[in-house]
Protein backbone atom coordinates (compact mmCIF):
# COMPACT_ATOMS: atom_id res chain seq x y z
CA UNK A 1 0.00 0.00 0.00
CA UNK A 2 1.02 3.32 -1.13
CA UNK A 3 2.84 5.02 2.36
CA UNK A 4 1.14 8.29 2.03
CA UNK A 5 -2.93 6.74 1.58
CA UNK A 6 -2.01 4.65 4.45
CA UNK A 7 -1.24 7.95 6.28
CA UNK A 8 -4.22 10.15 5.14
CA UNK A 9 -6.56 6.59 6.17
CA UNK A 10 -4.75 6.51 9.67
CA UNK A 11 -5.35 10.20 10.11
CA UNK A 12 -9.14 10.20 9.30
CA UNK A 13 -9.43 6.97 12.02
CA UNK A 14 -7.81 8.65 14.32
CA UNK A 15 -10.04 11.79 13.97
CA UNK A 16 -13.29 9.87 14.41
CA UNK A 17 -11.57 8.21 17.20
CA UNK A 18 -11.29 11.73 19.22
CA UNK A 19 -13.96 13.05 21.86
CA UNK A 20 -16.20 15.03 20.60
CA UNK A 21 -14.33 18.20 22.44
CA UNK A 22 -10.79 17.14 20.99
CA UNK A 23 -12.48 17.00 17.38
CA UNK A 24 -14.07 20.43 17.23
CA UNK A 25 -10.51 22.39 18.93
CA UNK A 26 -8.76 20.17 16.10
CA UNK A 27 -11.43 21.25 12.91
CA UNK A 28 -10.84 24.87 14.34
CA UNK A 29 -7.22 24.48 13.04
CA UNK A 30 -6.24 25.17 9.47
CA UNK A 31 -5.00 21.59 9.09
CA UNK A 32 -8.82 20.41 8.47
CA UNK A 33 -9.81 22.62 6.31
CA UNK A 34 -9.96 21.17 2.41
CA UNK A 35 -7.86 23.37 1.30
CA UNK A 36 -4.76 23.35 3.51
CA UNK A 37 -5.31 19.87 3.58
CA UNK A 38 -3.14 17.16 0.36
CA UNK A 39 -5.67 15.10 -0.35
CA UNK A 40 -6.30 12.96 -3.47
CA UNK A 41 -9.05 12.55 -5.57
CA UNK A 42 -10.80 10.10 -3.55
CA UNK A 43 -13.22 10.68 -0.70
CA UNK A 44 -14.27 7.73 1.62
CA UNK A 45 -17.09 8.50 3.63
CA UNK A 46 -17.61 7.10 6.81
CA UNK A 47 -21.22 5.61 6.97
CA UNK A 48 -20.89 3.72 10.41
CA UNK A 49 -23.03 6.31 12.35
CA UNK A 50 -25.40 6.78 9.25
CA UNK A 51 -29.03 6.26 10.20
CA UNK A 52 -30.76 4.27 6.86
CA UNK A 53 -34.32 5.00 6.77
CA UNK A 54 -34.97 2.70 4.25
CA UNK A 55 -34.35 -1.22 4.48
CA UNK A 56 -35.49 -2.81 1.05
CA UNK A 57 -39.50 -3.13 0.92
CA UNK A 58 -39.84 -3.07 4.44
CA UNK A 59 -38.91 0.69 5.17
CA UNK A 60 -42.80 1.52 3.92
CA UNK A 61 -44.44 -0.42 5.94
CA UNK A 62 -42.11 0.34 9.05
CA UNK A 63 -42.75 3.95 8.32
CA UNK A 64 -46.56 3.84 8.20
CA UNK A 65 -48.75 5.52 10.86
CA UNK A 66 -50.93 3.66 13.37
CA UNK A 67 -53.69 5.45 11.28
CA UNK A 68 -52.27 4.29 8.09
CA UNK A 69 -52.16 0.58 8.98
CA UNK A 70 -55.72 0.60 10.16
CA UNK A 71 -56.63 1.92 6.92
CA UNK A 72 -54.50 -0.54 5.15
CA UNK A 73 -56.14 -3.73 7.83
CA UNK A 74 -59.90 -2.39 6.86
CA UNK A 75 -59.29 -2.65 2.95
CA UNK A 76 -61.65 -5.51 1.97
CA UNK A 77 -61.67 -5.18 -1.72
CA UNK A 78 -60.85 -8.22 -4.19
CA UNK A 79 -58.05 -5.34 -5.39
CA UNK A 80 -56.83 -5.22 -1.97
CA UNK A 81 -56.83 -8.84 -1.37
CA UNK A 82 -54.68 -9.49 -4.59
CA UNK A 83 -52.51 -6.61 -3.63
CA UNK A 84 -51.47 -8.29 -0.62
CA UNK A 85 -51.30 -11.75 -2.47
CA UNK A 86 -48.78 -10.04 -4.70
CA UNK A 87 -46.77 -8.83 -2.86
CA UNK A 88 -46.46 -11.86 -0.81
CA UNK A 89 -45.52 -13.55 -4.33
CA UNK A 90 -42.34 -10.99 -4.61
CA UNK A 91 -41.07 -11.54 -1.15
CA UNK A 92 -40.70 -15.40 -2.37
CA UNK A 93 -39.43 -14.60 -5.73
CA UNK A 94 -37.24 -11.91 -4.78
CA UNK A 95 -36.06 -12.40 -1.18
CA UNK A 96 -37.08 -16.20 -0.50
CA UNK A 97 -39.25 -15.50 1.86
CA UNK A 98 -40.96 -19.16 1.50
CA UNK A 99 -45.11 -17.57 2.07
CA UNK A 100 -47.40 -20.66 1.30
CA UNK A 101 -50.64 -18.62 2.27
CA UNK A 102 -51.70 -15.13 2.94
CA UNK A 103 -51.87 -15.87 6.61
CA UNK A 104 -48.52 -16.71 6.72
CA UNK A 105 -47.74 -12.85 5.64
CA UNK A 106 -48.48 -11.53 8.92
CA UNK A 107 -45.98 -14.17 10.51
CA UNK A 108 -43.10 -13.16 8.25
CA UNK A 109 -43.96 -9.19 8.88
CA UNK A 110 -43.09 -9.90 12.34
CA UNK A 111 -39.83 -12.16 12.00
CA UNK A 112 -38.43 -8.98 9.58
CA UNK A 113 -39.81 -6.36 12.29
CA UNK A 114 -38.10 -7.75 15.18
CA UNK A 115 -34.99 -8.31 12.80
CA UNK A 116 -34.61 -5.07 12.00
CA UNK A 117 -35.39 -3.52 14.99
CA UNK A 118 -32.25 -5.83 15.89
CA UNK A 119 -30.12 -4.62 13.54
CA UNK A 120 -29.39 -1.84 11.15
CA UNK A 121 -27.35 -3.42 8.33
CA UNK A 122 -28.95 -2.30 5.22
CA UNK A 123 -27.91 -5.97 3.77
CA UNK A 124 -28.75 -9.25 5.45
CA UNK A 125 -26.76 -12.19 4.64
CA UNK A 126 -27.76 -15.96 5.20
CA UNK A 127 -26.41 -19.36 4.93
CA UNK A 128 -29.05 -21.60 2.84
CA UNK A 129 -28.94 -25.26 4.05
CA UNK A 130 -28.41 -28.06 1.53
CA UNK A 131 -30.98 -28.65 -1.46
CA UNK A 132 -33.14 -31.02 -0.84
CA UNK A 133 -34.35 -33.68 -4.21
CA UNK A 134 -37.05 -31.82 -6.41
CA UNK A 135 -39.45 -34.55 -5.30
CA UNK A 136 -39.97 -32.66 -1.80
CA UNK A 137 -42.34 -29.56 -1.21
CA UNK A 138 -39.21 -26.98 -1.25
CA UNK A 139 -38.40 -27.51 -4.57
CA UNK A 140 -39.79 -27.06 -7.96
CA UNK A 141 -40.41 -30.40 -10.42
CA UNK A 142 -37.10 -29.61 -13.11
CA UNK A 143 -39.10 -30.50 -16.03
CA UNK A 144 -41.77 -27.17 -15.11
CA UNK A 145 -41.98 -24.75 -17.45
CA UNK A 146 -43.11 -22.04 -14.76
CA UNK A 147 -40.49 -19.85 -13.58
CA UNK A 148 -42.34 -19.43 -9.71
CA UNK A 149 -41.19 -21.58 -7.21
CA UNK A 150 -43.49 -24.16 -5.09
CA UNK A 151 -43.61 -21.79 -2.24
CA UNK A 152 -45.32 -19.05 -4.85
CA UNK A 153 -47.54 -21.70 -6.24
CA UNK A 154 -48.53 -23.22 -2.54
CA UNK A 155 -49.32 -19.39 -2.24
CA UNK A 156 -51.49 -19.04 -5.13
CA UNK A 157 -53.53 -21.92 -4.58
CA UNK A 158 -54.14 -21.31 -1.34
CA UNK A 159 -57.67 -20.73 -0.25
CA UNK A 160 -58.68 -16.96 0.56
CA UNK A 161 -61.48 -16.16 3.16
CA UNK A 162 -63.40 -13.80 1.54
CA UNK A 163 -63.96 -10.33 3.53
CA UNK A 164 -66.66 -10.20 5.68
CA UNK A 165 -68.77 -7.29 4.79
CA UNK A 166 -71.11 -5.80 7.71
CA UNK A 167 -73.51 -2.60 6.22
CA UNK A 168 -73.12 -0.03 8.29
CA UNK A 169 -76.29 1.53 7.82
CA UNK A 170 -79.55 -0.40 8.45
CA UNK A 171 -81.99 -2.48 5.88
CA UNK A 172 -84.88 -0.69 7.46
CA UNK A 173 -86.35 2.10 10.24
CA UNK A 174 -89.52 2.45 11.54
CA UNK A 175 -90.87 5.27 13.83
CA UNK A 176 -92.02 4.02 17.28
CA UNK A 177 -93.05 7.59 19.06
CA UNK A 178 -93.39 7.17 22.66
CA UNK A 179 -90.84 4.71 23.26
CA UNK A 180 -89.48 5.38 25.99
CA UNK A 181 -85.55 5.81 27.47
CA UNK A 182 -85.62 4.37 30.39
CA UNK A 183 -82.39 1.85 31.14
CA UNK A 184 -84.07 -0.08 33.39
CA UNK A 185 -86.79 -0.91 30.84
CA UNK A 186 -87.18 -3.91 28.11
CA UNK A 187 -89.42 -2.74 25.70
CA UNK A 188 -88.96 -4.27 22.27
CA UNK A 189 -88.82 -8.69 21.95
CA UNK A 190 -88.94 -10.60 18.54
CA UNK A 191 -90.22 -13.53 18.84
CA UNK A 192 -89.64 -17.54 17.09
CA UNK A 193 -92.51 -16.80 14.59
CA UNK A 194 -91.17 -13.31 13.55
CA UNK A 195 -93.33 -11.30 14.86
CA UNK A 196 -91.73 -8.36 16.79
CA UNK A 197 -93.51 -6.73 19.74
CA UNK A 198 -92.95 -2.51 20.90
CA UNK A 199 -93.54 -1.34 23.93
CA UNK A 200 -94.58 2.33 23.11
CA UNK A 201 -96.40 4.13 25.83
CA UNK A 202 -99.47 2.73 27.21
CA UNK A 203 -99.89 0.25 23.85
CA UNK A 204 -97.51 -2.88 22.90
CA UNK A 205 -97.35 -3.01 18.98
CA UNK A 206 -96.84 -6.11 16.94
CA UNK A 207 -95.16 -5.99 13.63
CA UNK A 208 -94.70 -9.09 11.61
CA UNK A 209 -92.50 -9.63 8.44
CA UNK A 210 -95.06 -12.95 7.63
CA UNK A 211 -98.49 -14.42 9.20
CA UNK A 212 -97.87 -15.75 12.89
CA UNK A 213 -100.29 -17.74 14.51
CA UNK A 214 -100.83 -19.13 18.30
CA UNK A 215 -98.37 -16.89 19.78
CA UNK A 216 -98.44 -15.33 22.84
CA UNK A 217 -97.24 -11.88 24.00
CA UNK A 218 -96.22 -11.39 27.88
CA UNK A 219 -96.40 -7.42 28.75
CA UNK A 220 -94.94 -6.31 32.04
CA UNK A 221 -96.79 -3.00 33.52
CA UNK A 222 -95.98 -0.11 35.71
CA UNK A 223 -98.63 -0.84 38.27
CA UNK A 224 -96.93 -4.37 38.89
CA UNK A 225 -99.37 -6.67 36.63
CA UNK A 226 -97.78 -9.29 34.01
CA UNK A 227 -100.76 -9.50 31.13
CA UNK A 228 -100.38 -12.59 28.65
CA UNK A 229 -102.00 -11.49 25.33
CA UNK A 230 -103.06 -14.00 22.11
CA UNK A 231 -100.67 -12.17 19.40
CA UNK A 232 -103.02 -13.52 17.12
CA UNK A 233 -106.32 -13.11 18.11
CA UNK A 234 -105.56 -9.30 19.80
CA UNK A 235 -107.30 -10.40 23.21
CA UNK A 236 -106.04 -10.76 26.86
CA UNK A 237 -105.92 -14.46 28.14
CA UNK A 238 -104.77 -13.24 31.58
CA UNK A 239 -103.27 -11.07 33.84
CA UNK A 240 -100.97 -11.90 36.47
CA UNK A 241 -100.43 -10.20 40.35
CA UNK A 242 -98.00 -10.80 42.82
CA UNK A 243 -95.60 -7.30 41.84
CA UNK A 244 -95.91 -4.32 43.82
CA UNK A 245 -94.28 -2.37 41.47
CA UNK A 246 -93.28 -1.80 38.03
CA UNK A 247 -92.50 -4.93 35.67
CA UNK A 248 -89.03 -4.21 33.59
CA UNK A 249 -87.93 -7.73 32.59
CA UNK A 250 -89.83 -10.75 31.65
CA UNK A 251 -87.86 -14.27 30.32
CA UNK A 252 -89.89 -16.96 28.82
CA UNK A 253 -88.57 -20.36 30.09
CA UNK A 254 -91.01 -23.10 27.59
CA UNK A 255 -94.80 -22.34 29.17
CA UNK A 256 -92.48 -20.79 32.85
CA UNK A 257 -92.68 -16.78 32.86
CA UNK A 258 -90.28 -15.71 34.69
CA UNK A 259 -91.14 -11.64 35.32
CA UNK A 260 -88.65 -8.61 37.75
CA UNK A 261 -89.61 -5.98 39.08
CA UNK A 262 -89.08 -2.74 41.04
CA UNK A 263 -89.79 -4.53 44.33
CA UNK A 264 -86.61 -6.56 43.79
CA UNK A 265 -88.39 -9.86 43.58
CA UNK A 266 -88.45 -12.74 40.49
CA UNK A 267 -91.70 -14.61 40.40
CA UNK A 268 -91.61 -17.70 38.53
CA UNK A 269 -95.26 -18.66 37.25
CA UNK A 270 -96.45 -21.60 34.95
CA UNK A 271 -99.28 -19.90 32.46
CA UNK A 272 -100.96 -23.58 32.57
CA UNK A 273 -101.27 -23.42 36.39
CA UNK A 274 -103.05 -21.25 38.64
CA UNK A 275 -101.62 -17.75 40.15
CA UNK A 276 -101.24 -18.95 43.27
CA UNK A 277 -98.82 -21.37 42.00
CA UNK A 278 -95.47 -19.15 41.73
CA UNK A 279 -92.20 -19.28 42.91
CA UNK A 280 -90.63 -16.07 44.74
CA UNK A 281 -86.82 -15.65 43.92
CA UNK A 282 -85.16 -12.84 46.26
CA UNK A 283 -81.73 -12.01 45.79
CA UNK A 284 -81.49 -8.67 45.03
CA UNK A 285 -81.28 -5.34 46.64
CA UNK A 286 -82.63 -2.85 43.96
CA UNK A 287 -84.69 -3.63 40.71
CA UNK A 288 -84.99 -6.22 38.69
CA UNK A 289 -83.43 -4.98 35.25
CA UNK A 290 -82.35 -7.62 33.26
CA UNK A 291 -83.18 -11.99 33.06
CA UNK A 292 -82.03 -14.59 30.88
CA UNK A 293 -82.68 -18.53 30.96
CA UNK A 294 -79.30 -20.57 29.89
CA UNK A 295 -80.15 -22.33 26.26
CA UNK A 296 -80.50 -25.76 28.26
CA UNK A 297 -83.58 -24.14 30.12
CA UNK A 298 -81.75 -25.19 33.68
CA UNK A 299 -80.51 -21.87 34.68
CA UNK A 300 -82.00 -18.21 35.69
CA UNK A 301 -79.28 -15.28 35.44
CA UNK A 302 -80.83 -12.04 36.77
CA UNK A 303 -79.02 -8.47 36.91
CA UNK A 304 -79.95 -5.72 39.14
CA UNK A 305 -79.31 -1.93 39.81
CA UNK A 306 -77.60 -3.52 42.81
CA UNK A 307 -74.78 -4.08 40.62
CA UNK A 308 -75.35 -7.77 40.69
CA UNK A 309 -75.27 -10.53 38.97
CA UNK A 310 -76.89 -13.71 40.21
CA UNK A 311 -77.43 -17.02 38.61
CA UNK A 312 -80.76 -19.23 40.02
CA UNK A 313 -81.32 -23.34 38.86
CA UNK A 314 -84.55 -24.38 38.51
CA UNK A 315 -85.31 -26.06 41.94
CA UNK A 316 -83.57 -23.47 44.70
CA UNK A 317 -85.59 -20.76 45.71
CA UNK A 318 -81.78 -19.35 46.21
CA UNK A 319 -79.49 -18.14 44.35
CA UNK A 320 -76.71 -20.61 43.21
CA UNK A 321 -73.96 -18.10 41.70
CA UNK A 322 -73.33 -14.35 42.88
CA UNK A 323 -70.85 -11.90 40.59
CA UNK A 324 -70.51 -8.59 42.48
CA UNK A 325 -67.32 -7.27 40.10
CA UNK A 326 -69.71 -4.71 37.77
CA UNK A 327 -69.39 -1.29 39.42
CA UNK A 328 -73.24 -0.28 37.62
CA UNK A 329 -76.31 -1.80 36.95
CA UNK A 330 -76.46 -5.04 34.94
CA UNK A 331 -78.94 -5.08 32.61
CA UNK A 332 -77.21 -6.85 29.55
CA UNK A 333 -77.65 -10.83 29.73
CA UNK A 334 -76.52 -13.46 27.46
CA UNK A 335 -76.18 -17.06 27.68
CA UNK A 336 -73.32 -18.86 25.33
CA UNK A 337 -75.44 -20.97 22.46
CA UNK A 338 -72.02 -22.38 21.59
CA UNK A 339 -70.32 -23.42 25.16
CA UNK A 340 -72.10 -24.57 27.80
CA UNK A 341 -71.93 -22.17 31.32
CA UNK A 342 -70.69 -19.73 28.69
CA UNK A 343 -72.12 -16.09 30.61
CA UNK A 344 -71.66 -12.83 29.36
CA UNK A 345 -72.64 -8.97 30.84
CA UNK A 346 -72.39 -5.83 31.02
CA UNK A 347 -72.39 -3.01 32.81
CA UNK A 348 -73.60 0.55 33.10
CA UNK A 349 -72.06 3.69 32.88
CA UNK A 350 -70.13 3.68 35.86
CA UNK A 351 -68.83 0.49 34.67
CA UNK A 352 -68.73 0.17 31.09
CA UNK A 353 -67.34 -3.57 30.99
CA UNK A 354 -67.99 -6.45 29.09
CA UNK A 355 -67.89 -9.77 31.81
CA UNK A 356 -67.55 -13.30 30.87
CA UNK A 357 -68.47 -16.25 33.28
CA UNK A 358 -68.01 -19.85 33.74
CA UNK A 359 -70.95 -21.00 35.46
CA UNK A 360 -69.94 -24.37 35.75
CA UNK A 361 -67.00 -23.22 37.94
CA UNK A 362 -67.94 -19.73 39.16
CA UNK A 363 -64.54 -18.34 37.49
CA UNK A 364 -64.64 -15.32 36.01
CA UNK A 365 -62.86 -15.48 32.22
CA UNK A 366 -62.05 -12.24 30.83
CA UNK A 367 -63.31 -8.73 30.50
CA UNK A 368 -62.97 -5.88 28.75
CA UNK A 369 -63.79 -2.04 28.68
CA UNK A 370 -66.29 -0.91 25.80
CA UNK A 371 -65.66 2.56 27.03
CA UNK A 372 -69.43 3.39 27.07
CA UNK A 373 -72.84 2.00 28.96
CA UNK A 374 -74.03 -1.40 27.94
CA UNK A 375 -77.17 -1.57 27.58
CA UNK A 376 -77.70 -5.00 25.96
CA UNK A 377 -76.13 -8.06 24.61
CA UNK A 378 -77.14 -11.08 21.98
CA UNK A 379 -74.98 -14.05 20.61
CA UNK A 380 -75.00 -14.97 17.26
CA UNK A 381 -76.83 -18.23 16.84
CA UNK A 382 -74.10 -19.10 13.83
CA UNK A 383 -70.86 -18.02 14.80
CA UNK A 384 -68.73 -17.84 18.26
CA UNK A 385 -69.72 -13.75 18.03
CA UNK A 386 -71.35 -11.15 19.83
CA UNK A 387 -72.87 -7.48 19.50
CA UNK A 388 -73.53 -5.09 22.32
CA UNK A 389 -75.52 -2.08 21.89
CA UNK A 390 -74.21 0.92 23.78
CA UNK A 391 -75.84 4.21 25.76
CA UNK A 392 -73.16 6.94 27.31
CA UNK A 393 -71.43 8.25 25.30
CA UNK A 394 -70.95 6.90 22.04
CA UNK A 395 -74.49 5.28 21.60
CA UNK A 396 -72.70 2.76 19.42
CA UNK A 397 -73.37 -0.89 18.10
CA UNK A 398 -70.55 -3.06 18.60
CA UNK A 399 -69.90 -6.30 16.76
CA UNK A 400 -67.58 -8.71 18.82
CA UNK A 401 -65.32 -11.74 18.23
CA UNK A 402 -64.86 -14.04 21.35
CA UNK A 403 -62.80 -15.27 22.91
CA UNK A 404 -60.55 -12.76 21.22
CA UNK A 405 -62.83 -9.84 21.93
CA UNK A 406 -61.71 -7.99 18.76
CA UNK A 407 -64.43 -5.79 17.17
CA UNK A 408 -66.02 -7.02 14.05
CA UNK A 409 -67.63 -3.49 13.44
CA UNK A 410 -69.00 -0.63 14.87
CA UNK A 411 -72.51 0.86 13.93
CA UNK A 412 -73.58 4.25 14.67
CA UNK A 413 -77.50 6.03 13.63
CA UNK A 414 -78.96 6.55 16.70
CA UNK A 415 -78.81 9.81 18.35
CA UNK A 416 -79.83 8.48 21.92
CA UNK A 417 -79.09 5.41 23.90
CA UNK A 418 -79.21 2.20 22.10
CA UNK A 419 -81.61 0.47 25.08
CA UNK A 420 -83.22 -2.04 23.26
CA UNK A 421 -82.10 -5.21 20.89
CA UNK A 422 -83.75 -8.41 19.67
CA UNK A 423 -82.21 -10.78 17.33
CA UNK A 424 -84.13 -12.04 14.25
CA UNK A 425 -85.40 -15.60 14.43
CA UNK A 426 -82.86 -16.84 11.16
CA UNK A 427 -79.81 -15.26 13.64
CA UNK A 428 -79.13 -12.79 10.82
CA UNK A 429 -80.49 -9.14 11.78
CA UNK A 430 -81.75 -7.47 14.65
CA UNK A 431 -83.64 -4.90 15.50
CA UNK A 432 -82.42 -2.17 17.58
CA UNK A 433 -84.43 0.55 19.39
CA UNK A 434 -83.61 3.72 21.76
CA UNK A 435 -85.27 7.17 22.74
CA UNK A 436 -84.60 8.94 19.58
CA UNK A 437 -87.64 7.28 19.05
CA UNK A 438 -86.49 5.12 16.08
CA UNK A 439 -86.12 1.26 15.47
CA UNK A 440 -82.95 0.27 13.24
CA UNK A 441 -83.13 -3.28 11.36
CA UNK A 442 -79.41 -4.42 10.85
CA UNK A 443 -77.85 -7.54 9.25
CA UNK A 444 -74.81 -8.10 11.09
CA UNK A 445 -74.23 -11.91 11.37
CA UNK A 446 -74.39 -14.68 8.54
CA UNK A 447 -76.47 -17.83 8.54
CA UNK A 448 -73.74 -19.64 6.83
CA UNK A 449 -70.04 -19.89 6.73
CA UNK A 450 -69.11 -19.30 2.77
CA UNK A 451 -66.31 -21.43 2.14
CA UNK A 452 -66.37 -20.73 -1.66
CA UNK A 453 -62.82 -18.90 -2.73
CA UNK A 454 -63.03 -15.86 -3.32
CA UNK A 455 -62.32 -15.19 -7.91
CA UNK A 456 -58.66 -13.49 -8.24
CA UNK A 457 -56.32 -12.63 -11.04
CA UNK A 458 -53.51 -14.29 -9.62
CA UNK A 459 -55.04 -17.50 -9.22
CA UNK A 460 -53.62 -19.88 -11.68
CA UNK A 461 -56.50 -21.60 -12.58
CA UNK A 462 -58.83 -18.57 -13.58
CA UNK A 463 -57.94 -18.61 -16.71
CA UNK A 464 -58.05 -22.23 -17.66
CA UNK A 465 -60.52 -22.94 -20.48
Amino acid sequence: MDQEYERRLLRQINLHNLPAEARLTRCGSVTCSPVGVKSGDRFIPTRAGSNWSINFHYANENCRSPSQNQKAKDASSESGKDTVAYAALLRNELLGAGIESVSDLHTDDRRHAVSSHGSRNLFRYAVHAKRVPFDSDNEVSPYSLSPLTNKSHKLLRSPRKPARKISKIPFKVLDAPELQDDFYLNLVDWSAGNLLSVGLGACVYLWSACTSQGSLVAVGTHKGYVQIWDAAGGRKLTGLEGHSARVGALAWNGEQLSSGSRDRVILQRDIRTPSSAERRLQGHRQEVCGLKWSPDHQHLASGGNDNKLLVWNSSSLLPVQQYGEHLAAVKAIAWSPHQHGLLASGGGTADRCLRFWNTLTGQALQSTDTGSQVCNLAWSKHANELVSTHGYSQNQILVWKYPSLTQVAKLTGHSYRVLYLAVSPDGEAIVTGAGDETLRFWNIFSKTRCTKESKSVLNLFTRIR
